[in-house]
């Protein structure tokens, strides 16, 4: 007997040790203990995920920008700028969720001390990348007969199909800029990845200003104008990182320049491992676009606001993004420890700051929206129909940013393919037939829209949480001696 007491307790500190916290059972735990063991699990997931967060945030402040100066340009300019992204988003999305894979098999690899594999998973997907970008862009040239289909006018139809094809244009350059990101962040250099995105950001500003407003020498292109920007950055974001990783000093230490013949067949656990990723990106994606195209069918104007109000929300959720990405990785170590306490902790710590921090943006946009609306406009038009949108966003943000941190939880513990279903069921069989019946069949327009959107973060915030709370419950320990 006391030999088996001895064991059991050296299983319980090898399991603890990478916290140096001793595991007790739940009702054993004192609660300063407990407190001690929260605080760790914030400080730890706030440290992880401000990189995640600069990075993402790139993405989203660059079509922030676009949306203010088209805005200010024309409101009619912003509603084709505005349809043309909605299936360009679901493009660029469900391509970043199918590379994942990247990231996640290079540290493997890393990991495992094979350092010239690194190289090589990278070199596999940069023409898988490329395939990938270049489907999307022969997609991109039918965004006028798309939109025609689904209900627009000829004139949106029209105007919305042209920025698309532009934006089209730089779908190669994108994904080879994500690619390499990846391998990157996979080999524990996100900076190059985050120096990019910034100086991308920079310059893409400059010249949507010139090319919409047609400054310097420029003719004013509105919407187009800025599809180009965006289009010569990704272009020069993709090239310039992937020259950086040939040029790195430590090269061939990676086999980075040695070539590769099975660069399908060798990625298939990558491309694999990106599949779920890409299917749950994606089918949230779509979701929102097709609420645009609603919007769209409602009037120009609420496609605006609707184009707005969803950017708004974006910004924020990027954080969300970050903490989500931190929680996975907190979950996961606990997980891996086979500590349920600890990652019932990480999960829940997870939802807790995020949840505080969206409320506090909330509290902003439910005290300014008609500031943050002029932002992004100088239509009165569109600033009234605009600031209602953002102050009920308030409540979109905990909900919304909630769910993608317990989906990435439920990953974190290996459950891949029961949050892409989830996310389904949430924003394909809920949302978009909600927000339908609110905008049209109620006439609430496009608030409508957004009122479905909360209805249905709602149900996939919960959904998942009761997942999650299933899965880290402790198990009855086995009787030892028998």
């Amino acid at each position: 007997m006391a030999g088996s007491a001895s064991g059991a307790d050296n299983r319980r500190h090898n399991r603890t040790r990478a916290t140096d916290t001793p595991i007790m059972p739940d009702h054993a735990i004192p609660t300063p203990l407990l407190a001690d063991r929260l605080r760790t699990h914030a400080g730890e997931l706030l440290r992880l995920a401000t990189p995640v967060i600069i990075s993402r945030a790139g993405l989203v402040v660059m079509m922030a920008v676009d949306t203010a100066i088209v805005g200010r340009y024309s409101a009619q300019e912003l509603a084709y700028y505005g349809l043309a992204h909605l299936p360009a988003n679901l493009l660029v999305t469900t391509g970043v969720g199918l590379m994942m894979g990247v990231v996640a098999v290079t540290a493997h690899a890393l990991g495992a001390g094979q350092d010239a594999e690194c190289g090589r998973i990278w070199r596999r997907a940069i023409p898988y990348a490329l395939l990938l970008g270049i489907l999307f862009a022969l997609a991109s040239l039918a965004g006028e007969p798309f939109f025609r289909l689904t209900g627009q006018s000829a004139d949106l139809a029209a105007g919305g199909g042209q920025v698309m094809a532009v934006l089209g244009y730089g779908m190669p350059g994108m994904m080879l800029y994500v690619a390499t990101g990846f391998f990157l962040e996979g080999l524990k250099r996100p900076v190059p990845g985050m120096v990019a995105m910034i100086l991308g950001n920079l310059l893409n500003a400059l010249l949507a200003w010139m090319l919409v407003w047609g400054h310097g020498g420029f003719p004013a292109l509105g919407a187009v104008g800025s599809a180009w920007a965006t289009t010569a950055v990704r272009w020069g974001m993709g090239l310039g990182l992937v020259l950086y990783a040939w040029h790195m000093s430590d090269h061939a230490r990676w086999a980075v320049r040695d070539p590769v013949r099975d660069w399908w067949s060798g990625s298939r656990k990558q491309r694999h491992l990106g599949y779920a990723a890409g299917v749950s990106l994606g089918v949230e994606s779509g979701a929102f676009a097709t609420l645009g195209l609603f919007a769209g069918m409602i009037s120009p104007l609420a496609l605006g606001a609707y184009t707005v109000g969803l950017n708004l929300t974006a910004l924020p959720f990027m954080a969300a993004v970050g903490l989500a990405s931190a929680t996975a990785v907190r979950v996961g170590v606990a997980y891996g420890r086979r500590d349920p306490l600890d990652m019932a902790l990480a999960g829940w710590t997870g939802l807790g700051v995020t949840s505080l921090i969206l409320a506090g943006v909330g509290v902003l946009y439910r005290w300014v929206p008609g500031p943050l609306a002029a932002i992004y406009s100088a239509d009165p038009e569109l600033i009234a129909a605009v600031a209602p949108l953002i102050a009920f966003t308030a409540w979109v943000l905990v909900a919304d940013g909630g769910q993608v941190v317990m989906a990435n939880a439920l990953r974190g513990r290996g459950d891949a393919w029961v949050p892409t279903a989830l996310h389904f069921i949430s924003y394909a069989v809920v949302m978009i037939p909600v927000s339908a019946l609110l905008a049209f069949g109620l006439d609430r327009g496009a608030r409508g829209l957004f009122e479905g959107i909360l209805i249905a973060s709602v149900v996939s915030v919960t959904i998942l949480s009761l997942r999650f709370a299933l899965l880290s419950r402790p198990r009855p320990a086995k009787a030892e001696g028998h």
